[in-house]
């Protein structure tokens, strides 16, 4: 339990604001004699006291405020303790928004903790998705593969989408609950197989079926936070969870240290998701099953959905054919373009994937506030071609070009993260989520390919990344003529067939 004391000076006018119930960050409700709990918020239990003292000669009159609470988000409450505080320890905004940093819509206790259990998960997913990408290049050099044999392991490795497929699917039946639990335990298991790899085929088949389900881990968070965040805040939703799969990346990026230690050190990496279960455990006592699953729902056909279907399937596979190559190679050319150790890959990684968190803020923000459409362009647009810029330069302006390519495409990921399980009623959500994946990992074994063949031809990396970026360009201009604007509206709006 967290407490804030408030003491301070007022007139009458601010007394009578202190002694009105919050709308903001939560929803007081009026207990008399100056005392409020909370009605609705992102808390456990709350409870304010106001206490009025004397007036001084001047008329103003001392006023003691104290807040008991329990914030309800699990796992990283302390992340938002001090900016809570800080936001209950001022008066409430004339205009009852929240501050910049909370959700646009309030989220009630149950939303806080889904949204932090969510968030657990994803950092383990964010290990297990970035695992195969940091490690082949090192594990290449050990096998003695160049670039097209790295491009076919990675799109090899991509294939396992269809298995997620099946995953996804099976939500739909039997709920998004169980297959969490099975994606995750299944994934963190089957990626230590990869330390055992004796070639880089059997590594590409030992990650194939790991990947596969970290892919379903992806899919069904971002479906389980649509389901159960209020229609203002879903692309918040997923800027934090955004986030949250980066802190896993990050630990990934961090033990590449560990490949300094030797030809085999990368194969270190490869043990470290069995730390994974006992998220698994935290996960299957916390997480409740989806509100609008359980809710009642009809059995829906793929028939009339087509549009917003392929839609998506030619958005994922666009997106991907850039992404994957500039995820995989980025670190092989800092490896044998500019000479850079494990630990200086770290490093640069960090240093530029770090700031990212501000895009990935700021786009969520803006997107439930402003709408999706124009922030995804915009970022897609500009970012990609920072991104670009990275793999020609030295120096200085590589990691400069690296850190603002990074922000700007961060702001596109929950503007565009949102769609895929806002655009499908709940009884289709995860097929058609599923489907979307495949095309997207289509994409990305396509870019692989085509970035590896064509660095080995041209003996550079950058020139196969400007064909590839042509993706996200195309993308960008998708967006602004074909995709609806969906801020702000209920999942029942957008799908009739769940009212």
């Amino acid at each position: 339990m967290a407490r804030l004391v408030v003491r301070s000076t007022t007139d009458d006018a601010g007394l009578a604001r202190l002694l009105e119930p919050r709308t903001d960050l939560l929803l007081e409700r009026d207990l008399g004699d100056g005392r409020f709990d909370a009605a609705d918020g992102p808390v456990a239990s709350y409870l304010r006291t106001v206490e009025v003292g004397d007036r001084d000669g001047r008329g103003q009159v001392k006023v003691t405020q104290t807040v008991d609470f329990r914030l309800a988000v699990p796992y990283f409450s302390w992340l938002f303790l001090w900016p809570f505080k800080r936001a209950l320890a001022r008066p409430p905004a004339p205009d009852h928004k929240a501050p910049w940093w909370a959700p646009p819509a309030r989220l009630d206790a149950r939303s806080a903790s889904v949204l932090g259990t969510l968030a657990l998960l994803t950092v383990a997913f964010g290990y297990l998705n970035t695992l195969f990408t940091q490690t082949v290049t090192f594990a290449g050099d050990e096998f003695h593969s160049d670039n097209g044999a790295l491009g076919v392991a990675g799109s090899v490795v991509r294939i396992g989408g269809i298995v997620a497929l099946l995953v996804v699917t099976q939500a739909d039946r039997r709920g998004r609950k169980a297959m969490l639990v099975l994606s995750a335990t299944a994934g963190s298991i089957l990626a230590v197989t990869g330390a055992l790899a004796p070639s880089l085929a059997w590594l590409t088949a030992s990650q194939l079926l790991a990947r596969a389900f970290a892919t379903a881990i992806l899919i069904l968070v971002a479906i389980v936070a649509a389901e159960e965040m209020p229609a203002g805040s879903r692309a918040y939703a997923v800027s934090l969870l955004a986030m949250a799969g980066g802190l896993g990346a990050g630990v990934c990026v961090i033990a590449l240290r560990l490949a300094d230690l030797g030809s085999r050190g990368w194969r270190l990496l490869y043990v470290l998701p069995l730390l994974a279960l006992p998220i698994v455990g935290a996960v299957r006592r916390r997480l409740p099953e989806s509100r609008r699953f359980v809710a009642r729902h009809g059995k829906v056909e793929m028939a009339g959905h087509g549009g917003r279907l392929l839609l998506l399937a030619v958005s994922g596979l666009l997106t991907n054919l850039f992404a994957a190559p500039n995820s995989q190679f980025s670190n092989q050319f800092l490896r044998t373009e500019r000479g850079f150790s494990g630990g200086r890959i770290g490093l640069i990684s960090l240093t530029a994937g770090t700031p990212g968190a501000i895009g990935i803020v700021v786009g969520g923000r803006v997107a439930d506030v402003r709408g999706r459409r124009w922030v995804a362009a915009v970022a897609l647009t500009v970012g990609s071609v920072f991104t670009v810029g990275f793999f020609f330069a030295r120096g200085w302006a590589m990691w400069l070009l690296a850190t603002v390519g990074t922000v700007v495409s961060a702001a596109a990921i929950p503007a565009l993260g949102v769609y895929g399980p806002e655009l499908f009623p709940t009884g289709l959500r995860g097929r058609a989520n599923g489907l979307v994946a495949v095309s997207s990992l289509v994409g990305s074994g396509a870019g692989l390919v085509l970035a590896g063949l064509l660095s080995d031809r041209i003996g550079r990396i950058g020139p196969a990344m400007a064909v590839v970026a042509a993706g996200p360009l195309l993308l960008a201009v998708l967006i602004v003529v074909a995709y609806p604007e969906t801020a702000g509206r209920e999942l029942e709006d957008l799908n009739p067939e769940d009212r």
